[in-house]
């Protein structure tokens, strides 16, 4: 009985293992794109408030899973290039 339970603890371990590892990358890129949302936010209400000092300002960037994902992988350079591809584009 006691040999069983050691297999069966052995076998959990091992699924406990590789479950993790395989939602490794999925969990990633979720909590990636959520900083990128997040920091996108924050990069939209500061230009809001140059429009509010005197600034005037027709910018804002668009809030979208690509750009929350650029956004969340690079950080803020991510954040710069999405500002310079809008003005351009």
């Amino acid at each position: 009985m006691n040999g069983q339970y050691l297999i069966y603890a052995f076998i959990g371990i091992i699924l406990l293992c590789l479950f993790t590892k395989l939602l490794k990358w999925p969990i990633k890129i979720i909590i990636n794109g959520i900083i990128g949302v997040i920091i996108l936010y924050v990069a939209n209400l500061i230009i809001a408030n140059l429009s509010l000092v005197g600034i005037n300002v027709n910018f804002s960037l668009p809030i979208n899973p690509i750009s929350a994902l650029i956004a969340g992988f690079f950080g803020v350079p991510g954040v710069i290039v999405l500002i310079i591809i809008r003005l351009f584009l």
